[in-house]
């Protein structure tokens, strides 16, 4: 039977007890992590999110009662312990921080008892994920995962505290607003009162902190929950938390310079990694040139190379037809590949294809002279060598080339494949935290499914103040003010500068195909907003989780997550999404299932 606490009071955590506390009376209260009966003595290793701490029941200084009830104690129990500080000699433990000490216990009451639980509340465990997300608020005890969670407390606090002390209020902003277009899919919530209208669970706050500027709040932040119904992986969730800011009357220096400051701060006080400011900056276009991608991982180098004008006349009709048709070709050096088995190209030939490229041509410099290509039998005399030449490449190389129409699918395959060899070469240097602003974003990108332009970040971001006349010339080449964080080849955050002009903001969204009617419909409040007065205003947002899942060093948002979702979105602890067996409740919010009785078969 379990026992109650009255009259106990805790004295500390587990491990916050020292030496310099010899002698002295306390009560510890914690789960029992294992227990070891010796016979005369029974040693009990007790625990709470601190750490662990050796507790030693001896029947003469406990008494028989206490001893006997120690020895019922199992793994899991949760106890309150009150006894005697005292050195264990001789007998350290190094691996504790109280490896030194010990508490001799004089009571012992056992507060709650435990079944056995389904995996081991230990680190290292190889219990499936599913298993432990089933069992949250047991995996939540291991210290492996206890440890990440309060380094995020902490460094949500140290951004808290940072912010505050540069002038910033913390402001709450709704979680049941108007569905806007936003890039992803909303999650909706049906209104009782208001049978066939809908909430939507804000993707960002992204409107309502431009509001909060047009209000005067002038610096604006929260740690703002989020809510997209996207497709999952390893660093992204269906709900997130952002760490979410707006500012008055600056423009991208300013924001790009604060959040410098804000990241030498965070890192410096959780990780003791001193960044050097100001960090790389790097324009959009070259960093999709260079890399293939608009979030590059510079921890190692092979930049990708433009063959384009080099092949546009070349003997292997692939390439020059490619380039004659408007076409684009790049290339990647592999240092010391040549090596490299006809088995894996193939591999990396399906793994371009994956990305959309019709193929991966490849030439492979082998010690002896020789050389193994796809290719190079039909380039005529010299072109192999200025190939060569162009991409400083040198006996042992593995050279790959991919040409495409679409210079988009060239990025793409060759920036996975640039990626994928990096971590298959260990090219990574792991240790490094490779900071980098990427700037100049397109305004627009072109959707052919839509036949129209579409924002690349979102339609409140303003052009570049030069390319304005290219709104109605040239969409697809005016640059927006959008700034993206990138760590390591991770999206940290993003934001722009936003247009604070009603005029610039109504062409916006004309370009984007939005009529004056559907605009006034989607956002007409802020529409309205924008006749009172607008001050310049930029922001940028985080995402809390990715940041935090770097800092702690883990590879997925959800070790710094206390109950997140699994792969496919599900929570297999609560069960949900799960369906609504009280029909009132439908009825309520005038819903209609329909095959329900079959659906539930299924």
């Amino acid at each position: 039977m379990a026992e109650s606490m009255r009259g106990l009071h805790r004295t500390c955590r587990c491990a916050h007890l020292t030496e310099s506390m010899i002698g002295q009376e306390v009560t510890m209260m914690g789960w029992v992590q294992k227990s070891r009966n010796k016979g005369g003595l029974i040693f009990t290793d007790l625990r709470d999110r601190s750490g662990i701490l050796q507790i030693l029941f001896e029947e003469k200084d406990c008494g028989k009662e206490v001893f006997e009830k120690a020895a019922r104690l199992r793994s899991e129990f949760v106890i309150a312990v009150s006894g005697i500080v005292q050195s264990r000699g001789k007998d350290i433990n190094a691996e504790l921080s109280t490896g030194s000490i010990e508490l001799s216990a004089r009571e012992l009451r056992i507060l709650s008892e435990s079944e056995v639980p389904p995996f081991p509340i230990e680190d290292g465990i190889r219990t499936k994920e599913e298993l432990r997300l089933k069992y949250r608020y047991l995996d939540l005890r291991r210290p492996e995962l206890q440890k990440r969670i309060m380094t995020r407390a902490r460094i949500s606090f140290l951004i808290r505290r940072f912010l505050t002390e540069n002038g910033f209020l913390e402001i709450e902003t709704p979680t049941l607003i108007k569905s806007t277009p936003e890039g992803a899919r909303d999650f909706l919530v049906p209104s009782r009162l208001h049978h066939g209208s809908f909430y939507a669970l804000p993707q960002s706050p992204q409107l309502l902190k431009q509001l909060l500027m047009v209000s005067g709040m002038d610096r604006y932040f929260q740690l703002a929950r989020c809510y997209r119904d996207e497709d999952l992986r390893a660093d992204r969730q269906p709900e997130f938390t952002q760490v979410d800011m707006e500012l008055s009357f600056v423009d991208i220096e300013d924001v790009l310079e604060l959040n410098e400051r804000l990241l030498q701060f965070i890192f410096r006080e959780v990780c003791g990694v001193e960044l050097t400011l100001p960090l790389r900056r790097m324009r959009w276009i070259d960093a999709m040139n260079d890399y293939g991608s608009d979030k590059p991982d510079l921890r190692f180098g092979m930049k990708l190379m433009d063959l384009t004008e080099l092949l546009r006349d070349c003997g292997f009709s692939v390439f020059s037809d490619c380039v004659r048709e408007g076409g684009v070709i790049k290339g990647l050096r592999l240092p010391g590949g040549a090596g490299m088995p006809r088995k894996k190209i193939d591999a990396y030939t399906d793994f371009v294809k994956e990305c959309g490229a019709k193929g991966l041509a490849y030439l492979s410099l082998m010690e002896d002279g020789s050389c193994k290509s796809s290719f190079a039998k039909f380039l005529r005399e010299g072109e192999k060598e200025r190939l060569c030449e162009a991409m400083q490449a040198k006996a042992g190389d593995l050279l790959f080339l991919v040409s495409d129409r679409d210079r988009r699918v060239v990025w793409d395959s060759l920036g996975a494949l640039r990626l994928s060899l990096g971590r298959d070469f260990s090219l990574i240097d792991e240790k490094a935290w490779s900071f980098l602003w990427v700037t100049e974003f397109p305004m627009f990108e072109y959707s052919e499914e839509l036949g129209r332009f579409q924002a690349m970040h979102h339609p409140f971001t303003m052009p570049m103040e030069e390319d304005l006349p290219l709104l109605d010339t040239d969409p697809g080449a005016v640059r927006a003010k959008a700034y993206d964080i990138v760590l390591n080849g991770t999206e940290l955050g993003g934001g722009s500068v936003r247009i604070h002009q009603a005029e610039v903001q109504e062409r916006m969204l004309e370009k984007l195909g939005f009529t004056r009617e559907r605009a006034m419909e989607q956002f007409g409040f802020l529409m309205q907003a924008f006749r009172y007065g607008v001050p310049p205003h930029a922001g940028l947002a985080y995402g809390l989780d990715r940041l935090s899942m770097w800092m702690v060093g883990s590879d997925t948002i959800r070790d710094v997550i206390a109950f997140p979702k699994g792969k496919d979105g599900s929570d297999a602890m609560m069960e949900a999404p799960a369906p609504v067996f009280e029909e009132q409740q439908l009825l309520d919010l005038g819903i209609v299932v329909s095959d329900r009785e079959e659906a539930e078969k299924d």
